[in-house]
């Protein structure tokens, strides 16, 4: 596994275990469709979130949900979409949320932000 795509793995772990402490029910991580990737879906009551989690090891490239760019938005608001149909999850409330996770040296977490509502999809 490369460093990078270690780093994810780390951050993504990271961030379930986060929500999953906040009182969030982690549904799926890494929905991967030809489309793109969400890394996490989670529940809390009738609403399912979105989450894409950035990692990072230091603050140099700035803030990871910065990296959230609009062509990426609408991946995950398609896959999403997706997701809901086939789970049957049609009639919940959706909400799209980032995750910043900033690990250290040796991949211990340092940080982790969570930012609800981090972007609205427009029709």
């Amino acid at each position: 596994m490369s460093g990078r795509r270690s780093l994810g793995a780390a951050g993504e772990s990271a961030a379930a275990a986060w929500l999953e402490a906040h009182g969030y029910l982690v549904l799926a991580r890494n929905v991967r469709s030809r489309v793109g990737e969400i890394d996490l879906v989670a529940r809390q009551a009738d609403l399912v979130i979105f989450v894409e989690v950035k990692s990072r090891t230091g603050a140099a490239f700035g803030h990871p949900a910065e990296a959230i760019v609009a062509r990426k938005q609408r991946r995950i608001a398609r896959l999403a979409s997706a997701f809901l149909q086939s789970h049957r999850l049609d009639r919940c409330a959706v909400r799209f949320d980032a995750m910043a996770v900033r690990l250290g040296r040796e991949g211990e977490v340092v940080e982790i932000e969570h930012i609800p509502d981090a972007f609205q999809v427009t029709a």
